[in-house]
């Protein structure tokens, strides 16, 4: 076998271990973010005789369960959730990645016959990618930065695949019946998705550091808090740090999502923390800010900026893990274009392809942002057993519809709509997406257009096409990101990991055909959508308040002359505003 070189997390990522094995040609390092077990689950892990061992990003919500299954069989030496992925292996072969409940990304190589096993968890919440070296070497690393100096050619490891060297490629681990986009017809229950997305909270509560939540006002974070802080007092970490909860939220200042944030952290009762930017704080941290994330996507890049501000604000608070609400628009036909869908066929392929595709948004947004500065992201929404109830519905529960009373997210809505013990007051259970655009603000998104403006001549953007033949920018906003990212990750093979094609409000291109005025707008931001009765803002010359929410992303943004005056539909850090 030739060479392989693993390197899972990188010193941002992971301050707080170092650790390396080598043997023979290979080598497999790991920079620890230690949250389970600080001070016994340093890596590599061994098995007994030290003949297989592992390095692993990620968290295993059902290691104590696996753990009980080998009692008698294995001795586990350290108390890191991942141990469990060697005795899995040397019991069941490759066959054991679908046994694993949780988020991971790790490589397994086996000294007796000299082979490796690597895989990546079913969504791509863990960020992972494979390259090769032009001597034959295989490259397996938490972010492209470690590859693009060594390897020809790399590209991201898919999602819910397993690579093997036995076998010489790659193979689906993840295979779930909605994969297939074929339209369910369970029937919606309300209590069965309730106690779905409690269950993926309360085991994300698995923690030995101190951790807290992103708040943003919104419905999905504001569940997510909600969850949390009713069913803390019986988890262990609670015995460890108390019943008090920490939320956090971010925002240009005078931001009405601010104001929306800090109403539920006063009715939940949490330690609200509440963190201000500039336009000028987030232009000076672009350059980082696509280091970091590995993209050029306008729409990521403009959403990760306020959250990578945030998480240096948090980690410098001695929190180390956070709950985040990325995934409910996907899952639930969230985004207000979804109110387009001309039937529910398209409807559920729509959200089939939104979740499919989240590895290279949200996912990549919410994880890199926030390792950058060594804090962790976990996301219930994208919790395997949630998303088979999600995805399982009658997508007709989930459609928008006026005569029913229905808006969007409604069935996640009446799932929490509890009278004798409320997760939340009606006003913000039912708080309605109103405008949208995508995650930003008038001020944040003038300023970072104004500001690419200056930058990018008219001039440059003629020749766009020439210098940037392969997804050409559309805008100068577009270029301006391109020329960071081509200056940093100028191979072929970076520049084809990021997404690229028509998209409106975060839709897919597919969805652009549902309405032909879409079709014309080389913007991704949602201001063409408008639905609703009350969608109509006021804007004027003079002060206009807008209601808005962003696309799942929890950090509001208001400006001085269009105010957005509205909730962050649940995540934890972009920004809001009417457009």
């Amino acid at each position: 076998m030739c060479g392989i070189f693993a390197v899972l997390g990188l010193k941002h990522r992971g301050p707080d271990w170092s650790g390396l094995y080598q043997h023979e040609g290979n080598f497999l390092a790991q920079q620890r973010l230690a949250v389970v077990s600080p001070l016994s689950g340093d890596q590599p892990l061994f098995n007994e005789d030290r003949t297989v061992v592992v390095v692993a990003n990620g968290e295993i919500y059902n290691h104590k369960k696996i753990r009980k299954q080998f009692t008698g069989k294995h001795t586990f030496t350290t108390g890191s959730d991942c141990e469990v992925i060697i005795p899995l292996y040397e019991e069941y072969g490759e066959n054991f990645v679908d046994m694993l409940d949780g988020v991971f990304a790790f490589v397994l190589y086996d000294t007796r016959n000299n082979t490796y096993v690597a895989a990546r968890d079913a969504i791509g919440v863990n960020p992972l990618y494979i390259g090769w070296g032009g001597d034959g070497s295989v490259w397996i690393s938490s972010e492209m930065k470690a590859l693009n100096e060594d390897c020809v050619r790399f590209e991201i490891f898919p999602p819910g695949h397993l690579y093997s060297s036995a076998a010489g490629g790659f193979r689906r681990w993840y295979n779930p019946r909605w994969f297939l986009e074929q339209v369910p017809a369970t029937p919606y229950e309300p209590l069965v998705l309730r106690e779905a997305f409690e269950k993926a909270v309360i085991k994300r509560l698995m923690t030995d550091v101190p951790f807290g939540v992103l708040l943003s006002g919104g419905l999905d974070s504001s569940l997510v808090a909600s969850v949390t802080k009713r069913h803390l007092v019986k988890t262990e970490a609670a015995e460890k740090f108390g019943t008090e909860l920490h939320s956090f939220v971010v925002g240009l200042e005078g931001s009405p999502d601010l104001k929306a944030a800090r109403e539920v952290a006063d009715y939940l009762g949490t330690i609200h923390h509440e963190f201000h930017f500039t336009v000028q704080d987030g232009i000076d941290a672009i350059e980082e800010v696509i280091y970091h994330d590995e993209t050029y996507d306008v729409t990521t890049i403009r959403a990760s900026t306020p959250m990578f501000l945030m998480a240096r604000k948090i980690k410098s608070l001695g929190v180390k893990m956070v709950l985040s609400g990325e995934g409910s628009d996907e899952l639930l036909g969230g985004y207000l274009y979804f109110h387009f869908a001309p039937n529910k066929e398209e409807f559920h392929k729509e959200t089939c392809r939104k979740v499919k595709a989240l590895h290279q948004y949200d996912c990549l947004r919410a994880n890199k942002a926030t390792s950058a500065w060594g804090l962790e992201v976990r996301v219930p929404f994208l919790d395997k057993e949630f998303i088979d109830v999600a995805m399982s519905m009658d997508p007709e529960w989930k459609m928008y519809n006026k005569n029913l009373g229905r808006i969007e997210k409604w069935v996640m809505r009446k799932a929490f709509d509890d009278e004798e013990n409320p997760y939340l007051p009606k006003h913000i259970l039912y708080r309605q997406k109103e405008q949208f655009s995508d995650g930003v603000g008038y001020n944040w998104i003038d300023g970072l257009k104004a500001f690419t403006e200056q930058q990018v001549t008219d001039e440059m953007m003629n020749n766009a096409a020439q210098l940037y033949p392969y997804n050409t920018p559309v805008n100068k906003e577009a270029y301006y990101y391109r020329m960071i990212f081509e200056r940093l990750f100028p191979q072929d093979s970076a520049r084809e990991t990021v997404p690229w094609g028509p998209s409106i409000a975060c839709s897919t291109p597919a969805a652009i055909e549902w309405v032909e005025q879409w079709k014309a707008s080389n913007d991704p931001s949602g201001r063409f959508i408008s639905s609703h009765d009350s969608a109509a803002a006021d804007h004027t010359a003079g002060g206009a308040q807008a209601q808005a929410h962003a696309n799942g992303n929890g950090v509001a943004v208001a400006n001085g002359h269009a105010a957005a005056n509205g909730a962050v539909n649940g995540n934890e850090v972009a920004v809001a505003i009417a457009v």
